[in-house]
């Protein structure tokens, strides 16, 4: 069952219909604008969005540096169509281009950029194995200075200790259903919780999806290898509300993507 499915009812702040998600939209700009500001990320960059969704990061990434151009990748065709609406809020003279693919090929899917970015907490979509060849990928499409940026949490942390693991977990709540995740399993080689959501009332089952809960610590080890620098803007040190810790990647080694083939990250 395709994630597609799954995001049909589970509500994320994307939609720029959406007067919170616009609301989230310029947060994000504020962040962005602080990272210019400081000197991390470049002028008038070309921006590769990945699993963009609507492509609301892209977007406001491309407003707060005056970018060149605009990629927005993801599996999710229909999600990418709404990219223009995004446009047209932040104002700009910019035409995305639309790619739809997979994340973990993106370095076949399109060419050279100089800022590369994972927004919206999408971590857990990549197991252990397919994170190296996500990594690999993203080094191998940006330039020499080129700037990975993820929006990330703690998920050991934040699950595992201050909320502890559920079996049965309420996921979304709106006035026509209730979306709920009812554990199924886990796979120890790959690393990865298995989960099963029904649709209430009548617990009709909407998808079956795993997700690896990924901590910072991992995350930014795995960058290192692929990333001459490596760091995490906490949201402390950023000090944007409604905007997570960044993960920031700074310098591919290329050398080390093309060496390490994709049939070496299986």
């Amino acid at each position: 069952m395709s994630l597609e499915e799954l995001y049909r009812y589970l509500y994320w702040r994307m939609d720029p219909e959406d007067e919170r998600a616009v609301l989230r939209f310029w947060r994000i700009v504020e962040v962005f604008e602080k990272l210019k500001n400081k000197g991390l990320i470049p002028d008038k960059p070309r921006i590769l969005d990945i699993c963009a969704g609507t492509g609301i990061a892209g977007v406001a990434m491309a407003k707060a540096t005056g970018a060149k151009a605009l990629t927005v990748l993801d599996a999710r065709e229909e999600d990418l169509k709404k990219v223009e609406k995004w446009v047209e809020i932040a104002d700009l003279d910019l035409k995305p281009r639309i790619v739809v693919g997979d994340a973990k090929e993106v370095a076949k899917l399109v060419g050279e950029h100089d800022v590369a970015l994972l927004w919206g907490l999408t971590m857990p979509h990549f197991d252990a194995f397919d994170a190296v060849k996500l990594f690999r990928n993203v080094a191998l499409t940006l330039s020499n200075d080129g700037v990975f940026l993820l929006e990330e949490l703690d998920r050991v942390y934040g699950v595992f200790y201050q909320t502890g693991y559920k079996d049965m977990l309420i996921e979304t709540k709106t006035d026509e259903y209730t979306l709920l995740s009812v554990h199924e399993g886990y796979d120890q080689i790959r690393g990865v919780f298995k989960r099963t959501y029904y649709k209430l009332p009548g617990f009709e089952k909407v998808s079956e999806q795993e997700h690896r809960l990924w901590d910072l610590a991992s995350q930014l080890a795995l960058g290192s290898v692929f990333f001459k620098e490596h760091r995490l803007i906490s949201r402390t040190e950023h000090g944007v509300n409604g905007v997570s810790h960044i993960i920031y990647l700074k310098g591919p080694r290329r050398k080390i993507a093309e060496e390490l083939g994709d049939e070496d990250a299986l």
